[in-house]
């Protein structure tokens, strides 16, 4: 696979790939190699650089993936670049830490193209001791507790591994670019009327410090982050509803 080096808003020339796969990227070096040795055949890997220092951009092109440079700081900035970035009709999205395997996706995009689901989650299932502090736990807990009273969806994670269509997702034109990104993402498909599923997937210790839910600090700002999210009127997406 040859390599491309992006802008945040440029479309890579030539046919698009199967399925786009988004990988939020912020000095994960030591993380690379096993997550883009996991993406599927034919699979595009877009790892969106988000002002790695140690190495990660170059890394990652070496490794055959195709890289979208986003020098503003914040996931939901990183994750937005690659959407805009990705050609795919279908694209996913992955943690860039090895705590989730990319190989997992492949029955999402099917159910997402076979039309059972708009939008297809993955809750986390932890692995081993340390695969998912206390902390980052209870905060999801209560951002999902939020999430049904805001929207009905009985969710029990707001997992980062998700596929859906890449269309309907910039048509509901998310504006978060910090760590409020995935779940205003879900927020918006509720009001839009999306099928959104979620199945259960393994998620092992990260590999390298976590830049969010590490500590109690950048797990209460991700809160803090999401619950603005929570408190935004409905606004039912600029597309007009959910994808079919």
């Amino acid at each position: 696979m040859k390599a491309v080096t992006t802008s945040p808003t440029e479309h890579v020339d030539g046919p698009a790939p199967v399925v786009d796969v988004i990988l939020p990227c912020l000095n994960e070096a030591e993380a690379l190699p096993w997550v883009l040795a996991h993406i599927p055949a034919g699979w595009r890997a877009l790892a969106v650089d988000n002002g790695s220092t140690d190495g990660s951009a170059a890394l990652a092109r070496d490794l055959g993936a195709t890289v979208v440079h986003e020098p503003r700081r914040g996931f939901g900035a990183a994750c937005h670049a690659g959407l805009t970035a990705a050609t795919a009709d279908v694209v996913c999205f992955c943690d860039c830490d090895a705590s989730l395997d990319p190989s997992l996706l492949v029955p999402f995009v099917s159910e997402v193209r076979a039309g059972h689901a708009d939008m297809v989650l993955g809750r986390r299932r932890p692995q081993g001791r340390g695969a998912w502090p206390v902390h980052a736990r209870a905060g999801n807990l209560a951002l999902a507790r939020m999430l049904r009273r805001r929207t009905g969806l009985r969710l029990r994670d707001l997992g980062p591994l998700r596929a859906a269509r890449r269309e309907a997702l910039l048509g509901l034109c998310l504006t978060d670019r910090r760590s409020g990104y995935p779940l205003q993402m879900v927020v918006r498909a509720a009001d839009a009327g999306w099928r959104i599923a979620e199945h259960d997937v393994p998620y092992l210790p990260r590999t390298g410090v976590s830049k969010v839910t590490g500590t109690w600090r950048g797990t209460w700002q991700a809160v803090r982050d999401m619950r603005r999210v929570l408190t935004e009127p409905t606004t039912p997406s600029a597309g007009g509803g959910a994808p079919r």
